[in-house]
């Protein structure tokens, strides 16, 4: 076998060897890189990927090129050699770069050496007949160098990386879309938690918005108080998606949901071997907020000892993973919830007094829905216009009868258990209008004769009235103005009859 075949079988193995050595796709295409510049006298090579969601081509990996000049070398399919050759899917030899007026020199490398002459083979990598990217060199021009026979080999060469550039290509797409997809979701989260979704209007939410306001410009610990479904995570989430840690991690943490033994692993991470199970090391919760927002909801379930180096955290914002003995630093927000009295839990030994000061800089207090009657409505509403359009179905009010079991009813469930009882009659409700038999049986419970008319004829035609009333008030969401001229009354009339009839036009709005 004549030598240089001998030499060419040497190459080619070497580089199969070298691509099959790493699962590092970039680190064994830079060594095949490295092979061809000691055996072909190569100057600098580059492997050029095609993003076909831009149409871009960019340099993946190089030999003998600065990272500037990397990340200057992007072109457009059909733009320049490297363009044309994954265009066409043809190879292109140039035995001179000066004399060639289609050579970009988008690198801005070979200015330095116009004394030198250069030349440059181009390939096409291909996934079957699809061009995928492209495999170039520049050596020094050769005249006793056959160009024709490097093209060829370098050809052979791309067809043996082939797959390594289609999954760097597949990774290449894989990281895009995910990058859209995380940047879709985080607007779609900084949507959903905008202080203006937070349901209210009574005054006691105004203070609620106020102080949200107030404290999403700092880096305050909060703590949010209130009982079960009163809305602490929604208020939360707002702070954080309002605040300039927006765009990083907001970690949530259900104190109460975890084992207690596992609590101190799951905030704090643990070494691999820290205890039975814990099979590989495992960064925890307080880890993963870093730069970002983390959540303790139930922050009075955890126990005496998880709280000691809560405190820690607190104060010092570093910890150690259990099992470990590295200082780990976190800059991270810490808000907490509780519907726990934590100044019992204190006086009882339950809760240790300093953890409590740290956590109460700023206290958000959650009112009961039985305090804030005037929201019932509107979250009904809200509820009413979420659930229907999720089960297409087209229900646009509630009865009056409805809406009065809804007023009386002492919901202490808070707006957690109103959410659940409109779902629960947007699925039993076939009609328009919701009625109170759709309403679960606790809210039956209220008594028929708080709401039945009157018997006389008298009291049947101001239970209609009252009904027209209410109706027209809903349709013109609260507008008094509007609603009088509807029915044809003055305002002071309209007034005086809804007063009458303990109508508050603020329910409607």
């Amino acid at each position: 076998m004549p030598t240089k075949d001998i030499e060419e079988l040497k190459l080619l193995y070497e580089i199969s060897r070298a691509l099959s050595e790493s699962l590092d796709l970039k680190a064994t295409l830079y060594n095949v890189l490295d092979i061809l510049s000691t055996s072909m006298g190569m100057m600098r090579g580059t492997i050029t990927i095609l993003n076909p969601l831009r149409n871009e081509i960019s340099i993946e990996v190089a030999h003998g090129l600065s990272r500037g000049a990397i990340e200057r070398g992007k072109y457009k399919v059909g733009e320049g050699i490297t363009g044309r050759v994954i265009e066409t899917g043809t190879s292109f030899v140039v035995p001179k770069i000066g004399e060639e007026p289609l050579f970009l020199n988008r690198t801005a490398t070979r200015r330095s050496e116009a004394n030198k002459e250069l030349s440059f083979i181009c390939v096409p990598v291909k996934k079957g007949t699809q061009v995928v990217g492209a495999l170039s060199v520049d050596r020094l021009h050769d005249a006793a160098y056959d160009l024709a026979e490097g093209e060829r080999l370098l050809s052979i060469i791309a067809a043996i990386i082939a797959q390594q550039v289609i999954n760097l290509e597949t990774i290449y797409l894989e990281q895009e879309q995910l990058r859209q997809e995380n940047q879709r979701l985080r607007v779609e989260l900084a949507d959903k938690y905008r202080i203006t979704n937070i349901v209210g209007s009574s005054g006691k939410m105004k203070e609620v918005f106020q102080m949200i306001t107030q404290v999403s410009r700092s880096n305050a610990t909060v703590l949010i108080r209130g009982e079960s479904g009163t809305g602490k995570e929604l208020v939360a989430s707002a702070i954080h998606y309002a605040s300039a840690r927006a765009k990083n991690p907001f970690v949530k943490v259900n104190c109460a949901a975890m084992p207690m033994n596992l609590i101190e692993s799951e905030m704090f991470g643990h070494e691999k071997g820290a205890f039975t199970g814990a099979i590989r090391q495992k960064a925890g919760k307080f880890e993963l907020s870093n730069k970002g927002t983390i959540f303790l909801d139930e922050i009075g379930a955890i126990s005496l000892e998880v709280q000691v180096k809560l405190l820690r955290v607190i104060q010092e914002r570093e910890f150690e993973r259990v099992g470990g003995t590295h200082t780990i630093k976190s800059d991270v927000r810490i808000m907490a919830a509780t519907n726990k009295n934590l100044e019992e839990a204190v006086e009882k030994g339950e809760f240790r007094d300093d953890l409590y000061y740290r956590l109460n800089v700023f206290p958000i207090y959650m009112p009961p829905l039985r305090e804030r009657k005037t929201d019932i409505l509107l979250l009904a509403d809200f509820f009413l216009e979420k659930y229907a359009t999720a089960n297409q179905k087209d229900i646009r009010s509630f009865s009056k009868t409805t809406i009065d079991m809804l007023m009386q009813y002492h919901w202490p469930g808070n707006v957690r258990e109103l959410e659940n009882c409109i779902e629960r009659a947007v699925l039993l409700c076939e009609e328009n209008v919701i009625q109170t038999y759709h309403l679960p049986p606790s809210l039956q419970a209220v008594k028929a004769a708080d709401l039945a008319p009157g018997s006389s004829l008298e009291g049947a035609v101001e239970v209609l009235e009252r009904d027209r009333m209410i109706e027209t008030l809903k349709s013109t969401r609260g507008n008094m103005a509007k609603a009088s001229k509807l029915l044809g009354l003055t305002e002071r009339k309209f007034a005086y009859k809804a007063k009458r009839y303990g109508i508050d036009f603020h329910w409607y709005r």
